[in-house]
């Protein structure tokens, strides 16, 4: 597993990057966006957009797990 730094990021710029790797936004549910990825439907994934407020990294660790994606690859999207 790569432990990379993980960056400190909005929720905005989170869906921005997945955009960025493939993802479509599908629907939004309250403050939360769920991005699908066409074709694979089991990689879904759920944003918290809270304005103002960066993602804890709990959360910003179990969003790029859920994209398939490796912390590296993820900071090279944004």
């Amino acid at each position: 597993m790569g432990g990379g730094r993980l960056p400190v990021v909005s929720g905005k710029r989170v869906i921005q990057a997945l955009v960025r790797a493939g993802f479509i936004v599908d629907r939004t549910v309250g403050s939360h966006h769920v991005l699908a990825y066409p074709g694979d439907p089991t990689r879904t994934v759920t944003v918290p957009v809270h304005a103002g407020r960066d993602l804890k990294p709990g959360t910003l660790r179990s969003i790029i797990r859920q994209a398939g994606l490796t912390v590296e690859e993820f900071t090279e999207l944004l």
